[in-house]
């Protein structure tokens, strides 16, 4: 099923805007029976580990629950260098971390046709009622793994970095008729700003 065509005229401003940003992403996965351990520890390093199929932002970072007992958690590039260390560290026997930085891209629609546009190609309904503000959910998009994220300045993206191209060139083409603008690189603080 595919969302109504939309026109856009040449004279007309964009009413679309897709942002990248380079950012430091750590997958925390609790050992099993310690979930409740991990959750606690993130929380004490203030972090909160939401439930599954929601985001938190706690100050400049973004956590995901879209897997069972693994978050995703999105940071400021300038510290990955350290990052991964000290969430293995602080993960003790609770857990582990993976550094998925180079593994993922960090992308967001912006605007207010964002969710018409990937409802082109996506299985979830994407209706702000059933998705709204602070919800996250892994799905396939345009035939690329993507985990969405509804935040209050548009829909955040991950996708897998050997995919984002194409990815990218979808979203381009499909969001043209609604009317986009020019690519913008942000930080991940720009990106989580409400």
């Amino acid at each position: 099923m595919s969302a109504a065509e939309s026109r856009s005229d040449a004279g007309v401003a964009a009413r679309l805007e897709l942002r990248c940003s380079h950012a430091t992403i750590v997958e925390l996965a609790a050992h099993r029976g310690r979930t409740a351990g991990l959750t606690a520890i993130a929380a004490g390093h203030g972090c909160t580990l939401p439930s599954l199929g929601h985001a938190a932002l706690s100050g400049e970072q973004l956590a995901l629950g879209v897997r069972p007992g693994r978050w995703l958690v999105l940071q400021p590039r300038a510290e990955r260098a350290t990052a991964w260390a000290q969430w293995q560290a602080m993960c003790g026997q609770a857990g582990t971390a993976v550094d998925l930085s180079s593994g993922l891209a960090v992308l967001q629609l912006c605007g207010p046709e964002a969710r018409a546009v990937l409802a082109r190609s996506c299985r979830l309904d994407l209706d702000p009622q059933h998705f709204p503000k602070g919800r996250a959910a892994a799905t396939i998009v345009a035939q690329v793994a993507t985990i969405i994220v509804a935040l209050p300045r548009g829909l955040l993206l991950l996708t897998p970095s050997t995919t984002t191209r194409h990815f990218r060139e979808w979203l381009l083409a499909t969001a043209q008729p609604f009317g986009i603008g020019p690519i913008r690189d942000v930080s991940v603080t720009e990106l989580l700003a409400e």
